[in-house]
């Protein structure tokens, strides 16, 4: 489901507006300019489900930051709730979320005072509504959407493979929605809009200079009509550079040299040098993740596949490929994870962390079915939760998927033979949240601070830290290799299929 769609169902619940409560603040409450008691104020919403019902029995948690204590409240049959006597003002910094078992929830804030971002508890990310700075007035639009196993907040779309190299892989299961007829719209005006995403790119592609990340994020910000071949209007401040997710969108899987679709109206595609995004590597935060379009590759590091490429902030020289917002796509791109909130971090003006352009990620995003499967509130799709079970070169383990049925690899779902499948490159980098600090491979097992204690829910059993799993795509660039997720930052890198990697399987 949509964020636009989300909005309406929150818009369209049945919300009640208390009356402020007075009294009872923390010593650290905002004072009364009369000189009264320390004042206070509600939070309250309404959680529904996709369908607009109101859903009851739901903890709601606000938890406050400055002295760490949570104040909770149920929502009722109604699917309100309301949690009273918050104090305001000074060292009033909340985070609200909420939880039932068998549901994700996203959330939406009314208040300008509200935004939807990360915090960080303890290692634990969620994603909650946040008040730096609680207002002095109740608040009655903190709203959550119930998401059940098989509900979703956004599609993914097709990588752009159609070939099929082996039964069951990403050309021959055409997953995801359909690109249009017509992808990019040139506009003559030095812009180019992706009918599938809904971004305005810039149309030549080499008129930035390949710079370092801090010079090549300022060129983007200050980008504006009379530059770079543009004629469109546009203002300084209105372009960026793209986060990793914007970037990874205009890669088309069944091509190379560039890896863009057939007929595209870019010019001057640097294939020399990688492309920056904006999306700093939270793992080693002196590096943002990169994608070069001879094929395709990610560019994290420096290893032998990346041909001398590098992604360090300081000192890579990486090519800008400027993006800005335009009219809602096909499909609606995720966020990334990253943010500038509680344990996290901008790193310059108008950077990922800063700005969390797409569909922010459900909290909890992972159900646990209790039958050795998941399922993603985001994007719908259903995981097997044991991530260790297939093992195999790439074409043995797409035969070990399309044969996967209940009994194995720890599942009891009653699922038959060719109802699972390898995810394709889009699936399988739809997994990642990268907000996270340390390995993401961790994060999926519940081991926050990358630590071997489990300090939190698991989500999936065994995920291989520091491995690589398989994707069922093929590197057009090389059909000996496949698309792989390496499973410490969620990159996609080219592996020849003869080696024996982890696979997960999903439907």
């Amino acid at each position: 489901m949509t964020t636009h769609r989300i909005k309406r169902l929150l818009a369209a619940a049945s919300l009640s507006v208390l009356g402020a409560c007075g009294g009872g603040g923390s010593s650290n409450a905002g004072s009364d300019p009369s000189g009264g008691s320390p004042r206070t104020s509600t939070i309250s919403g309404t959680i529904v489900d996709q369908a607009g019902l109101a859903v009851g029995g739901v903890t709601v948690s606000v938890f406050h930051h400055n002295d760490h204590t949570t104040a909770t409240a149920i929502s009722g049959a109604d699917g309100h709730y309301a949690v009273t006597g918050l104090s305001t003002v000074d060292n009033a910094d909340y985070a609200v979320y909420a939880a039932l078992s068998g549901f994700g929830f996203s959330s939406s804030i009314g208040d300008a005072a509200g935004s939807v971002g990360k915090f960080d508890f303890n290692g634990l990310y969620r994603t909650v509504i946040r008040f730096a700075a609680l207002p002095a007035h109740d608040v009655s639009s903190a709203n959550f959407v119930a998401l059940r196993a098989g509900d979703r907040v956004a599609r993914l779309a097709r990588t752009g493979q159609t070939a099929p190299y082996a039964t069951g892989d990403d050309g021959s299961a055409a997953q995801g929605v359909a690109w249009p007829g017509v992808r990019f719209v040139d506009h003559s005006d030095g812009t180019v809009t992706d009918q599938l995403t809904g971004l305005v790119w810039l149309k030549d592609a080499a008129c930035l200079a390949p710079t370092d990340w801090p010079s090549a994020l300022t060129a983007a910000n200050q980008l504006a009509s009379g530059a770079c071949g543009l004629s469109d209007g546009s203002r300084a401040g209105q372009w960026r550079m793209p986060n990793v997710n914007e970037l990874e969108s205009l890669v088309d899987v069944s091509q190379a040299n560039p890896a863009l679709s057939a007929g595209h109206p870019f010019t001057h595609v640097n294939l020399s040098s990688a492309y920056w995004s904006s999306t700093t590597y939270m793992a080693l935060t002196t590096n943002a993740m990169a994608i070069r379009f001879s094929d395709g590759r990610w560019i994290n590091g420096v290893d032998p596949g990346d041909g001398g490429f590098g992604n360090v902030k300081a000192t890579s020289v990486n090519a800008l490929w400027a993006v800005r917002s335009g009219a809602p796509g096909t499909v609606e791109l995720l966020a990334t994870g990253v943010y500038a909130g509680v344990g996290g971090a901008s790193f310059g003006v108008a950077d990922d962390a800063s700005l969390r352009i797409g569909v922010p990620l459900t909290s909890a995003r992972f159900i646990d079915n209790g039958d050795g499967t998941l399922a993603d509130t985001v994007t719908g799709l259903t995981w097997l939760k044991q991530a260790d079970c297939l093992h195999a070169p790439w074409a043995g383990a797409l035969d070990s998927v399309n044969h996967l049925a209940s009994g194995q690899c720890g599942l009891s779902d009653h699922s038959n033979a060719g109802q699972w499948r390898m995810p394709n490159r889009s699936e399988m980098l739809s997994l990642s949240d990268r907000a996270p600090s340390f390995p993401q491979a961790a994060y999926l097992d519940g081991r926050y601070q990358a630590s071997n204690t489990v300090t939190g829910p698991v989500i999936f059993d065994n995920f291989i830290v520091s491995d690589y799993y398989w994707t069922s795509t093929t590197d057009a660039a090389d059909t000996a290799q496949a698309w792989t997720v390496y499973s410490c930052d969620f990159g996609a890198y080219g592996i020849n299929k003869t080696d024996t990697r982890y696979s997960l399987a999903v439907r």
